[in-house]
């Protein structure tokens, strides 16, 4: 489980699904339409080929109770290219993002916004008269300060991987059915 998200006035829990499927085009549609059918959020969604090119991993955080994850997996689980649905947990998995931030600079705030960077150990990887391109890694907690901090300045874009996630220590998913080593 991810940190809550407050909704009005009560607080959505996020949760994080390992999801492994056939590497197989539209795979990536069903599973996004599955959850637009049923009327649930996808807070982030990535998906990446695995160590076997024929299994593709995506990792979905989806907003709700354990109910609403309940049902989102059940759902998941009968779709036929999905091999195996895992939900993560917070304590024992680990979790990043890939966060590039646009942010205006004048010659006067230019400094104070690398050291900002530096503080944060994110990267400046582009450079323009009127703007720096950062690009940051890690939980949503941190990029989530290192935002705050910016937006003094004036972000001007930003544009976001979604959350990655993977086990602590032996447990892994893979399409056999063990996940211990």
């Amino acid at each position: 489980m991810v940190k809550p998200k407050k909704k009005g006035s009560d607080i959505m829990p996020k949760h994080t699904l390992a999801v492994l499927v056939e590497n197989h085009p539209g795979v990536l549609s069903r599973v996004a339409g599955l959850f637009s059918r049923r009327g649930f959020n996808i807070e982030s969604l990535a998906v990446g080929v695995t160590e076997n090119p024929d299994v593709s991993r995506i990792t979905i955080v989806v907003d709700g109770d354990e109910y609403v994850v309940e049902q989102v997996s059940k759902q998941l689980n009968k779709l036929i290219d999905v091999i195996k649905i895992k939900q993560l947990d917070e304590t024992d998995s680990v979790s990043r993002e890939l966060v590039l931030i646009k942010v205006a600079a004048t010659a006067a705030t230019r400094s104070e916004i690398v050291q900002i960077v530096e503080i944060f150990r994110a990267k400046i990887i582009d450079v323009s008269k009127s703007t720096l391109t950062i690009e940051i890694s890690g939980s949503a907690d941190k990029i989530a300060a290192l935002e705050d901090m910016l937006k003094q300045f004036g972000i001007k874009e930003i544009v976001r991987t979604g959350t990655i996630a993977i086990e602590r220590g032996n447990k892994y998913i893979k399409v056999s059915n063990n996940d211990e080593e």
